[in-house]
C-alpha cells in the first residue's frame, strides 16, 4: 500500500479504536450485570472482592475488549480496501 493510503487510514484505525474501546465497555457492563448480578465489576485496589472476582472480572473484560476491537478493525479494514483497493494492513 502506498504511503498516501497509510497516512489516509490512520486516522480511521484511531477512530475504530475509539469507538471498540466504548463499545467493549458498555459491553463488558451489560455482560457483567448478567454474570455476576451486580452493578459494576470489582477493580484491583477494591479491598471487599476477593483475587478470583478482580482475576474474572479483568480477563472477562480484557476477552470483550480484544475481540470486540478486531471485529472493528477489521471492518474498517475491508471498508477502506472497497474504497481504494488497497488493504490497510499490508
Amino acid at each position: 500500500m502506498s504511503k498516501g493510503a497509510k497516512l489516509v487510514y490512520r486516522p480511521i484505525g484511531l477512530i475504530g479504536s475509539l469507538v471498540a474501546s466504548s463499545i467493549a465497555a458498555s459491553l463488558f457492563q451489560l455482560v457483567w450485570k448478567k454474570v455476576a448480578h451486580a452493578d459494576d465489576a470489582p477493580t484491583a485496589m477494591q479491598s471487599e472482592y476477593r483475587m478470583r472476582e478482580i482475576l474474572v472480572a479483568s480477563a472477562l473484560r480484557g476477552a470483550l475488549v480484544a475481540v470486540t476491537k478486531a471485529v472493528i478493525s477489521r471492518a474498517g479494514a475491508r471498508g477502506f480496501t472497497k474504497l481504494t483497493g488497497s488493504w490497510p494492513g499490508d
